[in-house]
């Protein structure tokens, strides 16, 4: 899907704008970009009507690269009432563009009411979030799944065919708040989990946004010759790790 009209000045609110490389064979289109990447920043939006009111709205954040070069943007479609009434709890769904307003990913989970306990996220599917990654819209690349766990969040990234391809441990506490200058880092590991090999880090915005917004500041590292289809699963399994535990206290949920 195609939107209207070049990204200029918003939504990433930069001109500074990552050239698109050219089409390689095998890679789903528009994430030509993540062969040329070992490291993506990601900012979520400050939304000044969430700020002050507290409305729970959309998400959107953009993606840059290590020279804060923006090169995708993703926006949030989920209804008002599933945003108010099920806060980070919620079922979602991103839409990822590119500067051309060409739609290139589409992130999604499924609302599960009894989901997002890590004790109970090991006994079936319904107590477990799982995250679908489709490049284009409409073909499955990767799959993030919760695990159960009785300390740290686990989680199991799938490929299109359903094999564990890598794993994420997140920290033994989460740190987070405008008096919590410091770093949260899930470890990237591969899918024996023995070998960490990057991570998601959810970094300190600021005392200022921190305070007044859940604009949070994030970045994922990886190996550069990871699959791209294994890169642009982890894009989802950030967002997950975002609405589980940095989405919370704008909700009353913490």
């Amino acid at each position: 899907m195609q939107y209207a009209g070049p990204l200029t000045k918003e939504p990433g609110l930069t001109n500074e704008w990552m050239n698109r490389p050219a089409i390689i064979s095998g890679c789903p289109p528009g994430l030509e970009y993540l062969t040329q990447l070992d490291k993506v920043k990601v900012e979520q939006l400050v939304s000044l009507i969430e700020a002050f009111s507290g409305f729970e709205r959309n998400n959107k954040y953009v993606l840059r690269n290590a020279n804060n070069e923006q090169f995708l943007y993703a926006f949030e479609d989920t209804d008002t009432c599933m945003r108010i009434c099920c806060g980070n709890q919620r079922g979602f769904k991103f839409h990822i563009v590119d500067n051309l307003k060409q739609e290139v990913m589409v992130i999604s989970r499924e609302f599960k009411c009894c989901a997002g306990c890590c004790w109970c996220a090991g006994c079936c599917m319904c107590c477990s979030f799982e995250v679908t990654v489709e490049a284009p819209p409409g073909n499955l690349i990767g799959t993030i799944q919760q695990k159960g766990s009785f300390w740290k969040a686990n989680y199991d990234i799938l490929d299109e065919t359903g094999n564990v391809i890598l794993k994420i441990e997140g920290p033994c506490c989460i740190w987070d708040g405008p008096c919590c200058p410091c770093d949260n880092e899930f470890k990237l590991l591969t899918s024996d989990g023995m070998a960490q090999i990057g991570n998601i880090a959810k970094e300190y915005a600021g005392f200022t946004k921190e305070c007044c917004t859940m604009a949070d500041k994030f970045s994922i590292s990886f190996p550069m010759d990871l699959s791209v289809k294994a890169k642009g699963t982890l894009i989802g399994a950030l967002l997950l790790i975002d609405f589980m535990f940095f989405e919370q206290s704008e909700n009353g949920e913490g």
